[in-house]
Protein backbone atom coordinates (compact mmCIF):
# COMPACT_ATOMS: atom_id res chain seq x y z
CA UNK A 1 0.00 0.00 0.00
CA UNK A 2 2.81 2.51 0.57
CA UNK A 3 6.30 1.22 0.66
CA UNK A 4 8.01 0.10 -2.95
CA UNK A 5 9.34 -3.58 -3.29
CA UNK A 6 12.91 -2.51 -2.48
CA UNK A 7 11.73 -0.69 0.87
CA UNK A 8 9.63 -3.42 1.74
CA UNK A 9 12.44 -5.85 1.61
CA UNK A 10 14.71 -3.21 3.90
CA UNK A 11 11.99 -2.99 6.21
CA UNK A 12 11.42 -6.79 6.54
CA UNK A 13 15.25 -7.09 6.92
CA UNK A 14 15.25 -5.13 9.62
CA UNK A 15 11.47 -6.32 11.87
CA UNK A 16 14.04 -9.59 11.50
CA UNK A 17 17.10 -8.06 13.04
CA UNK A 18 15.11 -5.87 15.60
CA UNK A 19 13.08 -9.30 16.20
CA UNK A 20 14.84 -11.93 15.23
CA UNK A 21 12.97 -15.80 14.98
CA UNK A 22 13.15 -18.70 17.60
CA UNK A 23 12.39 -21.95 17.88
CA UNK A 24 8.78 -20.99 19.05
CA UNK A 25 8.39 -17.40 17.80
CA UNK A 26 8.14 -16.23 14.41
CA UNK A 27 10.51 -13.10 14.04
CA UNK A 28 9.53 -9.82 13.01
CA UNK A 29 9.19 -10.15 9.19
CA UNK A 30 6.96 -13.65 9.53
CA UNK A 31 4.79 -11.68 12.18
CA UNK A 32 3.95 -9.38 9.36
CA UNK A 33 5.39 -6.65 11.32
CA UNK A 34 6.54 -4.89 7.59
CA UNK A 35 2.40 -5.31 6.63
CA UNK A 36 1.41 -3.20 9.96
CA UNK A 37 3.91 -0.67 9.25
CA UNK A 38 2.59 -0.62 5.65
CA UNK A 39 -0.88 -0.02 6.10
CA UNK A 40 -0.51 2.60 8.67
CA UNK A 41 2.35 4.50 6.95
CA UNK A 42 -0.49 4.64 4.23
CA UNK A 43 -2.89 5.55 6.46
CA UNK A 44 -3.68 8.92 8.98
CA UNK A 45 -0.41 8.03 10.74
CA UNK A 46 1.98 8.31 7.53
CA UNK A 47 0.33 11.75 7.10
CA UNK A 48 -0.16 12.97 10.54
CA UNK A 49 -4.03 13.00 9.02
CA UNK A 50 -5.78 15.42 12.52
CA UNK A 51 -2.65 16.58 14.28
CA UNK A 52 -1.78 20.57 14.00
CA UNK A 53 1.30 20.58 11.68
CA UNK A 54 1.48 24.07 10.29
CA UNK A 55 4.97 25.90 10.44
CA UNK A 56 7.05 27.58 12.33
CA UNK A 57 8.78 24.56 12.49
CA UNK A 58 11.66 24.62 15.00
CA UNK A 59 14.66 22.11 16.43
CA UNK A 60 12.48 20.83 19.68
CA UNK A 61 13.82 18.76 22.63
CA UNK A 62 13.16 15.00 22.58
CA UNK A 63 10.61 15.24 24.48
CA UNK A 64 8.37 17.09 22.48
CA UNK A 65 8.26 14.80 19.75
CA UNK A 66 8.53 15.58 15.47
CA UNK A 67 9.30 19.27 15.12
CA UNK A 68 9.51 18.80 11.43
CA UNK A 69 7.51 19.51 8.19
CA UNK A 70 7.42 15.65 7.05
CA UNK A 71 5.14 12.92 8.17
CA UNK A 72 6.26 9.68 8.97
CA UNK A 73 5.46 8.14 5.37
CA UNK A 74 8.07 11.44 4.28
CA UNK A 75 10.72 9.87 7.11
CA UNK A 76 10.15 6.56 5.72
CA UNK A 77 10.80 7.29 2.34
CA UNK A 78 13.74 9.88 2.69
CA UNK A 79 15.47 7.40 5.74
CA UNK A 80 15.42 4.26 3.46
CA UNK A 81 16.56 5.73 0.45
CA UNK A 82 19.62 6.96 2.60
CA UNK A 83 20.19 3.93 4.05
CA UNK A 84 20.12 1.85 0.74
CA UNK A 85 22.71 5.07 -0.21
CA UNK A 86 24.89 4.60 2.96
CA UNK A 87 25.21 0.89 2.46
CA UNK A 88 25.73 0.70 -1.26
CA UNK A 89 28.81 2.87 -0.65
CA UNK A 90 30.39 0.98 2.80
CA UNK A 91 29.27 -2.41 1.71
CA UNK A 92 28.42 -2.66 -1.58
CA UNK A 93 25.13 -3.61 -1.43
CA UNK A 94 21.60 -2.77 -0.39
CA UNK A 95 20.08 -3.09 3.22
CA UNK A 96 18.03 -6.09 2.76
CA UNK A 97 20.87 -7.94 0.76
CA UNK A 98 23.58 -7.84 3.41
CA UNK A 99 24.68 -10.29 5.89
CA UNK A 100 22.66 -10.51 8.86
CA UNK A 101 25.89 -9.51 10.81
CA UNK A 102 26.40 -6.62 8.52
CA UNK A 103 22.80 -5.58 9.08
CA UNK A 104 23.18 -5.43 12.74
CA UNK A 105 26.41 -3.31 12.82
CA UNK A 106 24.39 -0.79 10.46
CA UNK A 107 21.25 -0.56 13.28
CA UNK A 108 23.59 -0.82 16.06
CA UNK A 109 25.52 2.09 14.19
CA UNK A 110 21.84 4.15 13.97
CA UNK A 111 21.34 3.27 17.42
CA UNK A 112 24.01 4.66 18.64
CA UNK A 113 24.04 7.76 15.79
CA UNK A 114 27.26 6.54 14.45
CA UNK A 115 25.85 6.04 11.00
CA UNK A 116 24.90 9.53 9.75
CA UNK A 117 22.40 9.25 6.36
CA UNK A 118 21.86 12.08 4.56
CA UNK A 119 19.49 14.11 4.63
CA UNK A 120 17.77 11.84 7.59
CA UNK A 121 18.14 12.00 11.53
CA UNK A 122 19.78 8.22 11.55
CA UNK A 123 19.28 7.66 15.50
CA UNK A 124 15.53 9.36 15.26
CA UNK A 125 14.88 6.71 12.48
CA UNK A 126 15.95 4.21 14.01
CA UNK A 127 14.29 4.99 17.48
CA UNK A 128 11.09 5.43 15.41
CA UNK A 129 11.33 1.96 13.28
CA UNK A 130 11.95 0.35 16.48
CA UNK A 131 8.87 1.63 17.91
CA UNK A 132 7.13 0.76 14.99
CA UNK A 133 8.03 -2.33 14.18
CA UNK A 134 7.02 -3.53 18.29
CA UNK A 135 3.76 -2.01 17.60
CA UNK A 136 3.15 -4.66 14.38
CA UNK A 137 4.70 -7.65 16.73
CA UNK A 138 1.91 -6.97 19.32
CA UNK A 139 -1.06 -4.99 17.87
CA UNK A 140 -3.96 -6.88 16.93
CA UNK A 141 -3.46 -8.88 14.10
CA UNK A 142 -6.36 -6.94 12.62
CA UNK A 143 -3.65 -4.60 11.47
CA UNK A 144 -1.10 -6.64 9.63
CA UNK A 145 1.30 -7.62 12.36
CA UNK A 146 1.23 -10.56 14.91
CA UNK A 147 0.10 -12.99 12.33
CA UNK A 148 -1.57 -15.92 13.72
CA UNK A 149 -1.53 -13.70 17.55
CA UNK A 150 2.27 -15.13 17.48
CA UNK A 151 3.41 -12.51 19.98
CA UNK A 152 0.61 -12.72 22.21
CA UNK A 153 0.75 -16.70 22.19
CA UNK A 154 4.51 -15.85 23.29
CA UNK A 155 4.38 -13.64 26.21
CA UNK A 156 0.47 -15.21 26.93
CA UNK A 157 -1.30 -12.67 26.51
CA UNK A 158 -5.69 -13.47 25.75
CA UNK A 159 -6.29 -10.68 23.48
CA UNK A 160 -9.56 -9.40 23.32
CA UNK A 161 -11.17 -11.91 25.95
CA UNK A 162 -14.56 -11.04 27.21
CA UNK A 163 -13.31 -11.33 30.65
CA UNK A 164 -10.26 -12.89 32.57
CA UNK A 165 -10.58 -10.70 35.49
CA UNK A 166 -9.82 -13.99 37.93
CA UNK A 167 -6.33 -14.46 36.43
CA UNK A 168 -5.28 -11.20 36.77
CA UNK A 169 -3.57 -11.53 40.14
CA UNK A 170 -2.15 -15.28 39.45
CA UNK A 171 1.31 -14.74 38.98
CA UNK A 172 3.48 -17.48 36.93
CA UNK A 173 0.78 -18.73 35.80
CA UNK A 174 -0.54 -19.40 32.27
CA UNK A 175 -3.21 -18.81 30.83
CA UNK A 176 -5.52 -21.98 29.70
CA UNK A 177 -6.84 -20.85 26.83
CA UNK A 178 -5.05 -19.33 23.59
CA UNK A 179 -5.73 -15.62 22.95
CA UNK A 180 -8.44 -13.76 20.84
CA UNK A 181 -8.49 -10.92 18.28
CA UNK A 182 -11.04 -7.97 17.65
CA UNK A 183 -12.20 -10.25 15.06
CA UNK A 184 -12.57 -13.17 17.12
CA UNK A 185 -11.00 -16.37 17.24
CA UNK A 186 -9.68 -18.70 14.63
CA UNK A 187 -12.06 -21.55 15.17
CA UNK A 188 -14.92 -19.59 15.81
CA UNK A 189 -17.61 -19.13 12.92
CA UNK A 190 -19.97 -16.51 12.38
CA UNK A 191 -23.96 -17.63 13.18
CA UNK A 192 -25.68 -18.16 10.18
CA UNK A 193 -29.69 -17.21 9.51
CA UNK A 194 -32.40 -19.74 8.81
Amino acid sequence: MFFTPAEAAAIEAAADRLIPPDATTAGGKDAGCAVYLDRQLAGSYGSRRGLYVSPPFLKGQKNQGPQDPDGPAAIYRKALAALDAYTRQRKGDIFAKLAPSDQDGILHGLERGDVNLEGVDGQSFFETLLKNIQEGFFADPIYGGNRDMCAWKMIGFPGARYDYREWIGRHNQRFPLGPVSITGAPDWTPATKT
